[in-house]
């Protein structure tokens, strides 16, 4: 639990939160014998803000809770005091920044040191389990040239494996997978992003985001039994409901997605954002469907979100 008082109010540097501490974020680090490094055992969660406040932090928060229990990692505090540092570490670092500007809330959790690594007592799970949380404005200039050109997907050969090994639902960091599949993807076209199939040949989702496309008006998702099951796909559910645009779960192909009268993706930094080219095939975009979407996203939230993404 927080042991210190919340550091120096008037500082300049972004705060950190790590095992019970206020922390300058450039000085929070974890030893090299954290599981979440040794292991790859990190469960986490990422909100963002609109106008400095947490969007659909509830959400977040319960799917972070679900990860940790799927998984045992068990910090000692409650999802009210979690809720507590996240407010407070917010309130501190939106302060740093100009009105136009939004947050990133990072929360993570790992099993803690593993003592033998280090020379020390304990091994996996000995120990106190890691839980910190940090932010970082989001990085808009890097989402722009998703609405001037639009994204394009590469489907590389490394498959998604999660829904076999790892349940899909847990959140984590063991991402060596997503790095090599975006290796792939930029040897085939340089600038893409890397979106993967399953062992079952099935369409899945990208390693930030949900995939999306639009048949016949119908919005179609991926089964969520290969996909993390993503709050900005549920936010796409709910506005599809509130517009009356059909929406469905199926497989999906790779020639489902080909053959599609347009397709995006959805996720927290971004909300949406078009795919205009898929394994070299150019798609129809921005969409009919897509442009109502984003703009009941941006009513919802009472911001134009191409507009603060674009600087318009």
């Amino acid at each position: 639990m927080d042991q210190n008082p919340f550091y120096n109010e008037t500082m300049s540097e972004p705060l950190a939160y790590l095992n019970g501490h206020w922390l300058p974020q450039s000085q929070a680090s974890l030893p090299f014998h954290d599981a979440g490094f040794i292991m790859g055992a990190t469960v986490s969660d990422l909100c963002r803000t609109f106008r400095h406040r947490l969007f659909r932090w509830p959400d977040h928060l319960a799917r972070f809770r679900r990860g940790l229990q799927a998984t045992g990692i068990q910090p000692e505090l409650s999802d009210e005091q979690i809720s507590a540092l996240a407010e407070k570490l917010v309130e501190h670092n939106a302060g740093l920044l100009n009105p136009n500007q939004d947050l990133a809330l990072v929360i993570f959790a790992t099993p803690g040191p593993i003592g033998y690594y280090a020379g020390q007592p304990g091994g996996i799970g000995d120990g106190a389990a890691t839980f910190g949380m940090h932010t970082f404005p989001l990085p808009f200039e890097r989402y722009r040239h998703f609405h001037d050109q639009g994204i394009h997907l590469v489907i590389p050969r490394m498959r998604h494996v999660f829904g076999f090994a790892v349940d899909p639902a847990i959140k984590q960091r063991s991402r060596m997978h997503w790095w090599l599949a975006q290796e792939q993807a930029q040897k085939t076209e340089p600038g893409s992003q890397a979106l993967l199939i399953d062992l079952n040949d099935y369409v899945t989702e990208t390693a930030t985001a949900n995939f999306l496309i639009v048949q016949n008006r119908f919005v179609i998702s991926p089964k969520r039994r290969c996909i993390l099951e993503g709050i900005s796909l549920n936010v796409v559910r709910g506005l599809c409901a509130e517009l009356g645009i059909g929406f469905q779960e199926r497989d999906l192909l790779v020639d489902d997605c080909l053959a599609a009268d347009e397709a995006f993706l959805t996720s927290t930094p971004y909300c949406l954002a078009p795919v205009s080219r898929l394994e070299g095939k150019p798609l129809p975009w921005p969409g009919p469907v897509f442009r109502r979407l984003l703009a009941a996203w941006s009513e919802k939230v009472q911001m134009d979100i191409r507009g603060q993404i674009c600087g318009s």
